[in-house]
């Protein structure tokens, strides 16, 4: 997803930098929304990971 995101963000670049700036403006929010996505995404993660090394310990226990 991070790399949609950059890939996205490359074609905002290069879309501007030629004066397509409707398909820069519509790559850059596609860009945006992956991104937060993708933290959304990592943010749950690192979350479900924590409370599952908290689940292994209780059961090591």
């Amino acid at each position: 997803m991070l790399k949609y995101a950059i890939i996205f963000a490359i074609i905002s670049l290069i879309a501007g930098l030629f004066g397509f700036t409707g398909i820069a403006a519509g790559s850059a929010g596609i860009a945006k929304f992956l991104f937060v996505l993708f933290l959304i995404v990592a943010v749950v993660f690192v979350i479900l990971a924590a409370l599952g090394v908290g689940a292994a310990r209780k059961l090591m226990k």
